[in-house]
């Protein structure tokens, strides 16, 4: 698995600091790891954007940033707003593979979900992990209402004909409610694809020498990690 492209079901479900938790745990097991952050938006150009942070909490990565757009929308619409040429997916293909010569694995990290536009075309993530024939790990939330989004999002990857690794809880709850514990059990069913991994609110403020310990604890051996999924489940439902 050299490229592994991470997508979320929608925007704010932790798709950087799980990002950072995959990089963190491939550093541990001595793997050479690359962050391409495929369009950056609503940050300014002196500020930091998600591949810096992965790097800030994982550690010696490679971090690029292919385009950067100031104001916080999907990456087409803040391009064509601000004047600036669009990323295009062949472009993101084409770094992602160039990184791969160089490091053990590349993590392709998208903006908002699977099929958020960066381009004029309608070209989306789905077409980067299309040319690079590279497996998608999505980023999903714990509560109510992810069921609806992890599903539609696990049906246009099969409809694509695009691997679907697995799942991972982005930010999972102190204290989970009912929908949360009864959705760790349903997520991977109503996606067809195996629970890789659940990262703890609040991971991304934790100083990095912690998160880079605990990294591998909230993932699974497929990320390099030791998580435990159905240990996770019995936990959580009883």
């Amino acid at each position: 698995m050299p490229v592994l492209v991470i997508t979320g079901t929608g925007t704010e479900v932790g798709k950087t600091v799980t990002t950072a938790a995959v990089a963190a745990a491939a550093l541990t097991a001595g793997r050479s790891v690359a962050v391409l952050k495929a369009a950056q938006t609503g940050v300014r150009p002196d500020e930091r954007g998600d591949a810096d942070e992965v790097a800030r909490l994982a550690g010696p990565v490679t971090a690029t940033e292919l385009a950067r757009f100031p104001e916080p929308l999907a990456p087409g619409t803040a391009a064509r707003r601000a004047g600036m040429a669009p990323v295009h997916p062949r472009e993101v293909a084409d770094r992602a593979a160039k990184l791969t010569t160089e490091h053990d694995l590349v993590l392709v990290e998208g903006a908002g979900g699977l099929l958020v536009r960066f381009d004029a075309a309608g070209g989306t993530l789905a077409d980067v992990a299309r040319l690079l024939d590279a497996p998608v790990l999505l980023v999903a939330s714990a509560g109510l209402g992810t069921l609806n989004t992890t599903e539609l999002t696990a049906r246009e990857l099969r409809r694509r004909e695009l691997e679907l690794a697995g799942l991972v809880i982005g930010s999972w709850p102190g204290s989970p409610d009912l929908a949360a514990r009864c959705n760790v059990a349903d997520l991977p069913e109503v996606a067809e694809a195996p629970l890789l991994g659940a990262i703890p609110s609040g991971a991304g403020a934790v100083p990095p020498g912690d998160f880079r310990s605990a990294a591998p604890g909230w993932l699974a051996p497929r990320l390099d990690g030791v998580w435990d999924a159905e240990a996770f489940r019995v936990r959580v439902a009883s």
